[in-house]
């Protein structure tokens, strides 16, 4: 394996607010992690540290060797956690969109999804429900050929039967030789997928073990040990 994310050192404030404080991680290929913190753990801050939609005010982050930048986001596929598509466009538009955009972009693979679905790629997102929104939004990131996955959110707001489809998107569509980071509040829901589990807390790292250990050593699943590690 070899490591596709490592941050050293990062350190991120807003004004007197403390976001994230001398984080160290890496993740390796093959991995699909999940980042579980509570509202305010800084999960969505590092997320943004990684796209290069934030600078770290200490500290240093690259992806596959590159720090944030225009090498760094060839490689990686980010699905942020507000809809980000113009409601004007078709379904059709959107995926050519991408198709012009990234190189990587299996055009192929999206209008399979799309088809299987059923989703009318004429239709205008505006008149698609906010599940079809985010299968959509969903599909657009999983068919780019990345390195690095990163979604924020995926899978909130949704009913059971959509949140079942986008696990399986997300399993079946990745290379395997990347990685996908999912941050969620749905633990249950993810945590048969997860190889390896990151906990946030008020901006530090506490944990970073595979999902499997922490079944044996705790004795307890991911997200009980969540619950219990961040009770109030």
């Amino acid at each position: 394996m070899s490591e596709i994310l490592n941050c050293q050192g990062i350190t991120k404030k807003f004004g007197n607010v403390i976001a994230l404080c001398n984080l160290n991680l890496s993740i390796e290929s093959g991995k699909i992690v999940g980042l579980l913190g509570p509202n305010g753990s800084g999960k969505t801050t590092l997320i943004k540290l990684i796209n290069g939609l934030l600078q770290p005010d200490m500290g240093t982050i690259t992806v596959c060797g590159f720090k944030p930048g225009v090498e760094s986001k060839a490689l990686v596929s980010y699905l942020p956690d507000n809809n980000y598509l113009s409601d004007s466009m078709t379904v059709k538009q959107v995926v050519e969109l991408f198709e012009d955009f990234y190189e990587d972009f299996r055009s192929e693979l999206a209008y399979s999804m799309l088809e299987k679905l059923g989703i009318d790629i004429q239709r205008k997102l505006k008149t698609l429900s906010k599940g079809n929104k985010e299968k959509v939004s969903l599909i657009l990131v999983m068919s780019r050929n990345a390195l690095l996955y990163v979604l924020d959110e995926p899978i909130a707001g949704v009913d059971p039967a959509t949140r079942d489809y986008i696990i399986s998107t997300i399993i079946n569509n990745y290379n395997p030789q990347s990685s996908v980071i999912i941050s969620t509040h749905l633990i249950s829901d993810i945590e048969e997928v997860l190889d390896d589990v990151i906990f946030i807390k008020q901006g530090s790292l506490i944990l970073h073990k595979s999902a499997e250990e922490i079944r044996e050593e705790n004795g307890m699943s991911v997200d009980a040990l969540f619950r219990e590690a961040f009770k109030w």
